[in-house]
């Protein structure tokens, strides 16, 4: 059975200062400053089991940032896209419900018929869109 052996790591000075930013910065989020932390220990010459027991991470976790990091260099330490249902409203409309939200009930001028309309064009639009959706799904 072949062993494995770690994917060696070496920084220039520009990405070693940015790691240890991000190492070390106290407004860094958690998982952004685990995989700087991986990074610098591999770029010292640490193998992937001593960085999991100094990060108390997996060493398949050590394994992926450190090999992703070696692929791909600093953009590499980045979330990539995550799959999923696709958001069922856009930002825009996201942004009309925040600014109606924030404005006082004074100004709303609405009538519980009002209130009803708007209800059954929400509903009528949220239709509407998943039929365009699954149409063009069934065209693909």
């Amino acid at each position: 059975m072949p062993v494995c052996s770690a994917v060696p790591v070496e920084l220039a000075a520009s990405e070693r200062h940015r790691l240890k930013k991000m190492a070390y910065g106290h407004k860094t989020p958690h998982q952004a400053r685990q995989r700087a932390t991986i990074v610098l220990l591999a770029a010292r010459g640490r193998g992937n089991a001593r960085i999991a027991a100094e990060t108390r991470l997996h060493v398949d976790t050590v394994r992926r940032w450190r090999g992703r990091f070696a692929a791909g260099r600093m953009p590499a330490l980045a979330d990539r896209k995550r799959s999923g249902r696709p958001p069922t409203f856009t930002t825009l409309q996201i942004a009309e419900v925040k600014a109606l939200a924030c404005q006082l009930p004074f100004q709303w001028k609405f009538t519980t018929t009002d209130l009803d309309d708007l209800l059954a064009r929400l509903d009528r639009h949220t239709l509407t869109d998943r039929q365009e959706e699954s149409s063009t799904a069934l065209a693909a």
